[in-house]
């Protein structure tokens, strides 16, 4: 072989091993690429997540409150109108004791 062939394949030898080394380095860097944005992204959505969930959390006590509100109202009517029917009877089963006791 000659000298020029031999410094011919030497050459193409380097350049395949440089480009081999620049492969391995541009998947590397890709690989730290996606890593990274993968990573962004998690912490987006779980950032995005969380405020979901605080904001959820914030009509639900709302609702409850209204909700409690409501009843707390329903629950007072009902009372008053049971008290006012006990009340009723109350002077009902008073007269008819002191009737009993009178007539006794």
């Amino acid at each position: 072989m000659s000298l020029d062939a031999i410094k011919s394949i030497s050459e193409a030898e380097e350049r395949a091993r440089q480009s081999k080394i620049n492969a391995q380095q541009n998947a590397r860097q890709s690989i730290d690429d996606a890593e990274k944005a993968g990573k962004e992204a998690v912490a987006a959505t779980l950032l995005r997540a969380e405020s979901e969930i605080a904001e959820l959390k914030r009509k639900s006590d709302q609702t409850a409150a209204e909700l409690a509100k409501e009843l707390a109202s329903k629950t007072a009517n009902r009372q008053a109108t049971l008290r006012a029917r006990a009340e009723g009877r109350l002077d009902k089963a008073a007269k008819l004791i002191v009737e009993r006791i009178v007539n006794f």
